[in-house]
């Protein structure tokens, strides 16, 4: 028995964890848990050539070669602010109907990007670059040398060379800049419904003094959060991550905080080797961006802090040196959508890994999978929740079955466990040693009624992550007044008019009354104080299940009741049996 406390101690610290977890999170603070591992394997930020955060080429795998102009000062000394030319240059604008990309012809830095199917709760297109005064987040590239030649880069004027249609009806802009005899035309391919970007970076040398040159490419972030659709949109969630993620084929995929960037906590990894994939990233909740170069040439990736609450990710790929009169042509990819687990497979490898599960990925996986099939034939995400819920109802139905008889039995014999707690009375060595002997003589495991919620825990968790994760559950409805499976259910606020105080909704109430039936049929145990506690259990859960996601909630409500009629219909096969 002392055992079974112990268990019944575990959850409620579990559950005290997760609420002191999300207040944290809901005051601005860490996650306690978070996803999986953040790794600072990266490379160290290059110096930059102090021409406008310009990065510098590196020499030496791994080794920093720091550029200085005469008379200007590193970041270290005097941040450089990024130039205000981008955001008074012109604007070009390339179309699909998923994607609208606007170009400046400062740079021909991608500075928005606007997600047609994906809407903000003011019903606006999801807007993740964005250059702007309060937020900045764009991709961008260029060219540099192991000199200190001022080649075209992401600072250059670009002029418009061709836009339209090509033959296959693909939208693309051909923009084009010259510097020291070296020119850099950067083509832009969108296909039809893809978030992705073919990128082209064409070189012409036709100086007679070629030097080695290198092609950067690299996304720009500022430090700020996505913006919560409501006051409570993630309050009592674990913290998806925010920020630069890269992957090798050697590391996998690792993700870097801003903090440790900013204490500089990040190391050199080894170089990219030609022929292995690498691309870099940066990770918000649900969307993602990512420039994916070619294989065939190594690669060095590099990070670091530009300017205060400014940050960079790149990957810098040697071109050789150019000789005069000659062409090369480097392509690159560049992702700018949401994290959708069908379309991010298909991209390169690694990149599904940009759709981060947590911990319990192993069970999370396989979980989207089916709730995903269920979804191709139900198309309702709240009733392919509730199918999958009995999927799941039914995978551990005989376990469910052996511990709800356990259960049963227990409660068939409470009224010898009081009898014999009234004759042991201050022997508890003697009262369990009773009570153990009855137990072994009925056949009755006292722990047998812990198992099901035990081994849901990792379901659970699991569901939770694939309900956090998947932007494809985001805006989704299910019926009546559950509008997002991904929001939590604040119907009964919105109705009173108290939403900004405390969220409270159906879902969970009913998931609180569904626990305390569960808890009345269970056996009452004979501690008085693990009887409190039980009573008080369903009010703990649905004060902590206000602030989870309707879908979640929507799983623990059908998983309760379906646990009802199982644990009503054992009850009674054994009630009908003659007392002892």
């Amino acid at each position: 028995m002392d055992f079974k406390k112990t268990i019944l101690w575990a959850v409620f610290s579990m559950s005290g964890l997760m609420l002191y977890n999300s207040w944290q999170i809901h005051e601005g603070r860490p996650s306690m848990f978070g996803g999986s591992p953040v790794s600072n394997l990266v490379a160290a930020d290059k110096a930059p050539t102090g021409k406008a955060d310009i990065p510098a080429p590196i020499q030496a795998p791994g080794i920093p070669a720091p550029i200085q102009t005469p008379g200007i000062p590193a970041p270290q000394q005097a941040p450089i602010a990024i130039p205000s030319a981008i955001e008074t240059s012109e604007k070009f604008v390339l179309k699909n109907d998923v994607l609208v990309l606007e170009i400046s012809a400062n740079g021909a830095n991608v500075i928005d990007a606007k997600l047609l199917k994906e809407l903000t709760a003011e019903k606006k297109p999801v807007e993740l670059f964005q250059y702007t005064p309060n937020h900045k987040y764009f991709a961008r590239s260029g060219l540099i040398a192991l000199g200190n030649a001022d080649l075209p880069n992401h600072t250059s004027n670009f002029k418009l060379v061709q836009s339209g249609k090509d033959a296959s009806g693909k939208p693309f802009l051909i923009l084009a800049s010259e510097r020291n005899g070296v020119k850099l035309e950067k083509t832009f391919i969108l296909n039809p419904g893809s978030y992705v970007v073919d990128v082209g970076h064409r070189v012409t040398q036709s100086s007679a003094n070629a030097t080695p040159l290198v092609l950067y490419t690299e996304i720009v972030r500022d430090a700020s959060q996505e913006k919560k659709i409501g006051p409570f949109d993630g309050a009592f969630s674990a913290s998806t991550f925010t920020g630069p993620a890269v992957y090798t084929e050697k590391e996998k995929f690792n993700k870097l905080e801003f903090t440790a960037i900013d204490k500089n906590k990040i190391t050199i990894p080894t170089q990219v080797a030609a022929g292995d994939p690498a691309w870099i990233a940066m990770v918000q909740h649900y969307f993602a961006s990512a420039w994916i170069p070619g294989d065939k040439a190594t690669r060095d990736i590099y990070a670091g802090r530009i300017d205060n609450n400014l940050y960079r990710i790149g990957i810098q790929t040697p071109l050789g040196v150019v000789a005069p009169g000659t062409t090369v042509v480097e392509k690159a990819k560049l992702f700018v959508g949401p994290q959708e687990e069908s379309v991010l497979e298909t991209i390169a490898p690694g990149f599904a890994l940009l759709k981060d599960y947590g911990y319990l990925t192993i069970l999370a996986k396989p979980i989207f999978w089916f709730l995903e099939n269920i979804h191709v034939y139900v198309g309702n995400w709240g009733w392919s929740i509730i199918l999958l819920t009995i999927l799941i109802k039914l995978v551990f139905f005989p376990l469910s079955a052996a511990s709800y008889k356990s259960m049963a039995r227990m409660k068939e014999v409470q009224p010898r466990l009081l009898a014999m707690k009234e004759q042991y009375k201050g022997e508890p060595q003697k009262l369990n040693q009773a009570m153990m002997e009855m137990y072994r003589k009925e056949k009755i495991n006292p722990l047998g009624g812990c198992l099901p919620v035990v081994i849901q825990i990792p379901v659970f968790i699991s569901l939770y992550w694939v309900l956090l994760s998947s932007v494809e559950l985001r805006g989704a409805p299910w019926i009546l007044w559950v509008h997002d499976l991904s929001l939590p259910d604040t119907s009964i606020s919105d109705l009173l008019g108290f939403t900004q105080f405390f969220p409270v909704g159906i879902l969970p109430i009913v998931m609180a009354i569904s626990m305390f039936v569960q808890t009345k049929l269970n056996p009452t145990p004979p501690d008085p104080i693990q009887a409190k506690v039980m009573m008080y259990m369903p009010l703990v859960f649905s004060i902590m299940f206000f602030f989870f996601p309707a879908g979640l909630v929507l799983y623990w409500v059908v998983n309760n009741l379906l646990s009802i009629a199982q644990q009503w219909q054992i009850n009674q096969m054994f009630g009908k049996k003659p007392a002892k």
